[in-house]
């Protein structure tokens, strides 16, 4: 790796990246922020209602919009009291990303601990020709985001393996893995968990404007769709053309962990994923068979899979793609021998939601956090609010978007979870986009846009100690601000190009999801 300065002298890049650090990991657990946030809008409540704070402006009533004036409701009141008493366990179990992600898990978690998961992303790395490896790294980073985190324990590392063994610099594997991976998080050519997990929490900040509004699941799905190609496009060009030219020719050793069983597949694996196939085409065959019908139980009352209202088939999406994983990852399971028995699929779905229980006491306390902000007026208040100085400032959609944008990509430095994040923004940002005339799936796009592309240099990022224990296999002396500023092109490319993407996409007006426009229309 170049170094511009001495190793004694620390750049004031550098500092700013230490900085940084020091906030993120001083930051409270999440489930103790949101027990923060719980509190403060409980005080607060008291505060507003004390102050007879309220805020005017047009709601939606009986299914048109209204003139309503707005009050803080206090928490702090024999009402407001019984109220988070008796409603704490039904705050909890209509908690709405609760039984979407719970059923997706399920799924996947077959798919990953039978080994399938692991092995496709292996042969679909080896059969690969070398003038294509940079875009098949990516692409392949952003498609293993259907399985939750399973790209960053298995792809990351394999793709800086992969570039080694192509003579190329593993650094530079490692990077355009990481940035497939964590950089295009929201993009991709198929639903994935993030997707039913986001679409609830807007359905919950919806509900503070139009509660007959339904939040679609693939509202953001032809926009990102065409990001997974774009952000293929942009990582090869950065990786090619930025990043590997300025590592120092590597001539390291191949390390004994990188035996050739991380990226050979044997012949018992190679079985395993025939019969896996087999199984995943008999399901999609009786599922287009299913759907095929005029009259079919899959499709809405005007016979069609997709529009308005919603379909039974779209409405069902996440089960038939948690069964989409199910299905093939019992028939390699079985193969392999991973699943001797019926016990070993059932002990599977056991660790897959065991391995869900940190999301659960996040969600306890997120959704009381939700449900008092709701009940308090305050989201309501500052959604009017803020409408009515976007009004007064005529900033127009486009500004209002790039804005959106760059304060969640900055907001996403010092707080990584997507989810966690979004429970904040969403009561606030998605009625302020509703009120202005624009559709919550378009505020919930942009969102995942500015999340998406700082990912990968946030330091609070889940994965990011253990992508720089990877790093450091090929850079003894790799630190954060190295593998940061190894990132910060993939993060201010991809920034850029979506911003312009979506842009254009504004422009031309065409609609971002199944279903979904630009403008908000009324449930």
């Amino acid at each position: 790796m170049k170094k511009s300065t001495p190793k004694n002298k620390i750049s004031l890049y550098n500092r700013w990246l230490n900085g940084i650090e020091v906030i993120g990991n001083n930051l409270p657990h999440p489930i103790a922020l949101f027990a923060i946030f719980a509190i403060a809008v409980v005080v607060l409540s008291a505060v507003f209602h004390a102050l007879g704070i309220s805020a005017t402006g047009e709601l939606v009533s009986n299914g048109t919009l209204q003139e309503t004036t707005v009050k803080a409701v206090s928490l702090l009141t024999k009402e407001g009291l019984t109220y988070m008493l008796t409603s704490a366990v039904d705050n909890f179990t209509s908690y709405a990303p609760l039984g979407t992600v719970l059923a997706a898990m399920l799924g996947v978690g077959i798919a990953e601990q039978s080994g399938l998961i692991s092995t496709l992303l292996k042969g679909a790395v080896k059969i690969t020709p070398a003038k294509f490896m940079t875009p098949a790294v990516i692409f392949l980073g952003v498609m293993s985001n259907i399985a939750s985190d399973a790209g960053y324990v298995i792809l990351i590392p394999l793709g800086a393996m992969i570039f080694r063994a192509y003579k190329r610099h593993p650094i530079a594997g490692l990077a355009a893995a990481f940035a497939g991976v964590s950089g295009g998080f929201s993009a991709n050519l198929l639903i994935g968990t993030l997707d039913p997990l986001l679409a609830g929490i807007t359905q919950t900040a919806v509900s503070l404007i139009d509660p007959s509004y339904e939040v679609s699941i693939m509202g953001n799905y032809f926009f990102l769709f065409v990001s997974t190609f774009l952000i293929t496009i942009l990582g090869t060009w950065v990786t090619d053309k930025i990043v590997e030219p300025r590592l120092e020719a590597f001539d390291g050793e191949i390390l004994e962990t990188e035996n050739l069983s991380l990226t050979n597949i044997t012949s018992l694996e190679k079985k395993g994923l025939r019969n896996a196939g087999i199984a995943a085409l008999i399901y999609v065959a009786v599922l287009v068979i299913a759907c095929l019908p005029a009259d079919s139980f899959l499709r809405n009352e005007n016979g069609t899979l997709f529009g308005n209202p919603a379909s039974p088939f779209v409405n069902s999406i996440v089960i038939l793609i948690t069964f989409l994983f199910l299905l093939p990852g019992i028939a390699y399971g079985k193969t392999v021998g991973a699943f001797a028995k019926e016990n070993g699929v059932c002990e599977a779905m056991s660790k897959s939601m065991a391995s869900m229980g940190s999301f659960l006491a996040l969600a306890f306390v997120a959704s009381q956090f939700i449900n008092y902000f709701n009940y308090t007026n305050i989201g309501t208040i500052i959604a009017l609010a803020g409408v009515n100085l976007f009004q007064k400032m005529s900033i127009g959609l486009i500004p209002l978007v790039i804005i959106f944008i760059l304060f969640t990509a900055f907001m996403n430095l010092f707080m990584g979870s997507a989810s966690a994040k979004w429970n904040i923004l969403a009561p606030v940002f998605v009625p302020l986009f509703m009120l202005l005339g624009y559709s919550p799936e378009l505020c919930q796009l942009a969102y995942r846009i500015g999340d998406s592309a700082t990912n990968i240099i946030t330091p609070v990022m889940t994965y990011f100690a253990v992508i720089l224990t990877f790093a450091r296999r090929y850079d003894k002396n790799a630190g954060i601000g190295t593998l940061t500023a190894t990132m910060v092109p993939y993060s201010i490319v991809f920034l850029t190009g979506w911003i312009l993407l979506i842009i254009l996409w504004l422009m031309l007006g065409l609609p971002i999801g199944v279903g979904t426009g630009i403008l908000y229309t009324a449930g």
